[in-house]
C-alpha cells in the first residue's frame, strides 16, 4: 500500500524556492508536484535546473500561470514566496480551492491584510504558516529551557537583536525589496519579521504594550506615497518592564545575532536566523563576576556552550526541512493548527506599529493588544 504524503506546489521560481525544493524533497512525508511562473518556459528552466541538482521522480508539472497550478487537483499545499505586494491575492485563491498555505515573510503589507488571507484558510479548513525557518530548530527548545529556568537566567530583563547584510548598489534599483509597490516594509519586513518574532518568541507572544521605530535610511522613489526602509531600528516595551531592541539594515555586513539579558546571565545566540554552516546549532551562556581586589579590577566570565546536533541547511534535520516535515503532518493529518497562524498576526501587527512609529518620527505607538486568536 502507498504510503500518502504532501504534494507541494510552488508558486513562483524565485531562489528561495531552490532551497526549499531540497527541503521538500528531505522531509519524508512531502514530495513537488508542480512549479508556477508567470511563463510556463520560466516555470520549466526553474525545474531543470533543480532537478539537475536533486532530482525527483516524477518530474514536477511546470504551469504558465499561478491560477493553473491552484486548480490542480493533485496538489494538497503551495509554498508562496512571491514579493509581499502580491502575496495576498494568491494566498485566498489557493485557500478557496483547498489547498494549504506556506507563506513567506513579511506575509502581507498590512495586518488587515494578513487578517483576511488567515479568515480564508479558516473558513476553508486549510492550514496557514510563515516561512521563518528557526522556529522549527532543535535549538529553540533548548534555548526555551535557558530562558524558562530562573537559577540559570533570573529575571528576564532586555533582548537585543541584529539582522542585517550589505547589499550591492544595484540592489536599491534593481531588487525587489526597494520597489515600494512589491516590497512597502523593505528592511523592517524582509529583516525585521526575523527580529520581531524572536522578540515575541522569546516573551511567550506576549504583546508589547508601545514601540518605537525609527528609519534611519530609506529608499525614496518619486512615485512613491512612503519611502522604502532600507536601515531600521526598533524598541518594544513589555508590561512587566522588559524591553526588546533591534536594528536591521540592507547597508551593514552580515550580523544575525541575538542577546537575551537576565538577572543572573545572559544568553547569546550568534546566528539564529540562518545557522553557521555546521552540522550542530549553539548557543552561549555567559556570567561574570567583577572581583576588584586592591589595584586589579578583574571581570571575570563564565561560559558555558549549549549544542545540538543539528545540520545547517540542506539536510534532513535542518530547520528548512524540519518546517515542511511539520507542516506536511499537519495536512496529512487534517487538523489545521491556530499556533502558527496566531503567531503571524502578532507578528504583523506590531510591525504595522513600528513602521506608523517611524512614519510619525519615532513617535511611540501602542499595539492593539486585542488581536483576534483563530481557532
Amino acid at each position: 500500500m502507498a504510503v500518502r504524503v504532501c504534494r507541494w506546489g510552488i508558486l513562483s521560481t524565485a531562489t528561495v524556492g531552490r532551497k526549499n525544493w531540497l527541503a521538500i524533497r528531505n522531509t519524508g512525508n512531502g514530495s513537488i508536484a508542480a512549479v508556477a511562473s508567470r511563463s510556463k518556459n520560466s516555470a520549466q528552466q526553474f525545474i531543470h535546473d533543480c532537478q539537475a541538482h536533486w532530482p525527483i521522480k516524477p518530474e514536477p508539472k511546470a504551469y504558465g500561470s499561478y491560477q493553473e497550478l491552484i486548480d490542480d487537483p493533485n496538489i494538497d499545499a503551495v509554498y508562496v514566496p512571491l514579493p509581499t505586494g502580491l502575496r495576498k491575492e494568491w494566498v485566498i485563491r489557493a485557500a478557496e480551492a483547498g489547498k494549504h498555505v506556506v507563506c513567506e515573510k513579511p506575509c502581507a503589507p498590512s495586518s488587515d491584510d494578513l487578517r483576511e488571507m488567515i479568515a480564508a484558510c479558516e473558513r476553508n479548513k486549510v492550514q496557514f504558516m510563515d516561512g521563518v525557518m528557526y522556529m522549527h530548530s532543535r535549538r529553540l527548545g533548548e534555548l526555551r529551557k535557558a530562558i524558562d529556568d530562573e537559577s540559570s537566567l533570573g529575571a528576564l530583563k532586555r533582548i537585543a537583536m541584529q539582522f542585517s547584510f550589505c547589499a550591492p548598489p544595484e540592489f536599491f534599483s534593481d531588487n525587489i525589496r526597494s520597489d515600494h509597490r512589491l516590497e512597502p516594509q523593505g528592511c523592517l519586513g524582509d529583516l525585521g519579521w526575523y527580529t520581531t518574532r524572536f522578540a515575541l518568541w522569546v516573551v511567550d507572544y506576549e504583546l508589547p504594550l508601545r514601540v518605537v521605530g525609527r528609519m534611519l535610511a530609506a529608499n525614496t522613489q518619486s512615485s512613491a506615497e512612503h519611502p522604502v526602509p532600507t536601515e531600521f531600528s526598533g524598541e518594544l516595551f513589555f508590561e512587566g518592564g522588559v524591553t526588546a531592541s533591534f536594528y536591521n539594515s540592507f547597508q551593514t555586513h552580515h550580523q544575525q545575532w541575538a542577546q537575551i539579558s537576565g538577572t543572573k546571565c545572559q544568553l547569546r545566540v550568534a546566528d539564529f536566523v540562518l545557522p553557521y554552516f555546521s552540522n550542530a546549532a549553539s548557543f552561549e551562556r555567559v556570567s561574570c563576576e567583577f572581583n576588584p581586589t586592591g589595584f586589579d579590577f578583574n571581570m571575570e566570565p563564565a561560559r558555558h556552550y549549549v549544542e545540538v546536533q543539528e545540520q545547517s541547511n540542506g539536510g534532513q534535520n535542518s530547520p528548512e526541512t524540519n518546517l515542511f516535515r511539520t507542516f506536511g503532518n499537519l495536512v496529512l493529518a487534517g487538523r489545521p493548527d491556530p499556533y502558527w497562524p496566531n503567531i503571524s498576526l502578532k507578528t504583523q501587527v506590531v510591525l504595522d506599529a513600528l513602521l506608523l512609529s517611524a512614519r510619525n518620527g519615532g513617535e511611540p505607538v501602542e499595539v492593539n493588544r486585542s488581536t483576534p486568536s483563530y481557532v
